[in-house]
């Protein structure tokens, strides 16, 4: 099982998809083409894979030509980001990356105002909605965040450490997501939504080329969605021997503490310590294993509950209904409908 698995909360999907349709457009198609239903997007406990949501997020973008999702006062038409993405590329630094893709949007379009600035020791890269009543759910304010992160960290090559990252409104029910979003501690009710790193980076230079950028460009937004969570230290370290396990279901806490070269008390001790414990960790990643082999059409059910260690069927039933609210069988039909 070396495949990178995780797996998204319904709930972007459904907020891009509803704000697109209270525009009058019909989203059944985009649903489809993702894999999708609409009687999923009512469970707050379904989660669905990367592929999925950036289908989704790819075919809204087409259907009503705006990559903003109707989520603000003006349309950024399809294909402003590449065109953004171009000449940013004409700089030589992560600087020069900001200055020219904050300055490019701010001539563009009046409905987001990004803002970099320089201090003494730290860079802050913030925005503002002109409308944010329009994002009421703030997924189009998290989900630029997360993009001009992860935009800029790609054009130097290596990712961009981030210190904080801030949030103007109150944590949403939907905060555990930004482990899969930000690497950094997420602060809510602050007086601006962006973030902060090191300045030291800022001398970073661009590596990225034109074609590379094209392969970027006809991945995105799958990219941005695929990366490997943010996970404290221990817990990453867990995470990534269960990954690599040939035996994720019958994988135990003392095997995992051997390879780590460490006592099964000491282990339990730092997961505590970062709120969470083995099997939380086990629990998490079977569950994103499930749902991304029951995106698979030709995987039986039986065969996905034996790889991930359940002796038969309704065990597994039984734990994927507690992990989505859903059985197996279901969500897959509910996938296909």
């Amino acid at each position: 099982m070396s495949f990178s698995r995780y797996s998204i909360s319904i709930h972007y999907a459904r907020t891009f998809l509803s704000a697109l349709e209270r525009q009058g457009y019909d989203g059944e198609t985009v649903l489809a083409q993702a894999n999708l239903s609409r009687d999923l997007l009512h469970n707050e406990q379904v989660r669905i894979t990367p592929h999925q949501l950036a289908a989704l997020v790819q075919g809204l973008w087409r259907l009503g030509d705006d990559e903003f999702l109707h989520l603000t006062r003006r349309r950024s038409r399809f294909g402003t980001f590449a065109l953004m993405a171009s000449h940013a590329l004409g700089g030589t630094s992560l600087r020069s990356v900001y200055h020219r893709s904050s300055h490019f949007y701010n001539l563009i379009n009046e409905s987001v105002r990004f803002q970099f600035e320089e201090r003494e020791d730290r860079v802050r890269f913030s925005l503002e909605l002109a409308a944010p009543e329009l994002d009421r759910d703030h997924t189009l304010t998290e989900f630029l965040l997360m993009i001009w992160h992860r935009f800029p960290s790609w054009m130097i090559g290596r990712r961009i450490p981030l210190q904080r990252v801030c949030f103007s409104f109150s944590q949403p029910a939907h905060a555990a997501e930004y482990r899969l979003m930000y690497p950094a501690p997420v602060f809510h009710n602050q007086t601006f939504n962006g973030f902060e790193f090191d300045k030291e980076y800022l001398d970073s230079p661009v590596v990225q080329t034109i074609a590379n950028l094209r392969s970027y460009l006809q991945r995105a937004p799958l990219d941005w969605f695929s990366r490997q969570a943010y996970y404290p230290t221990c817990t990453r370290r867990v995470l990534g021997l269960l990954e690599e396990s040939e035996s994720l279901g019958t994988a135990t806490m003392d095997e995992i503490a051997d390879a780590m070269h460490t006592t099964t008390r000491t282990l339990r001790r730092k997961l505590t310590e970062e709120e969470t414990s083995f099997q939380e960790i086990k629990d998490s990643l079977r569950r994103d294993t499930a749902i991304h082999l029951l995106s698979q059409p030709n995987e039986p059910v039986a065969s996905i509950a034996r790889q991930l260690g359940f002796s038969e069927p309704s065990a597994f039933t039984r734990a994927f209904k507690h992990w989505t609210g859903v059985a197996p069988s279901a969500y897959r039909k509910q996938g296909e409908d």
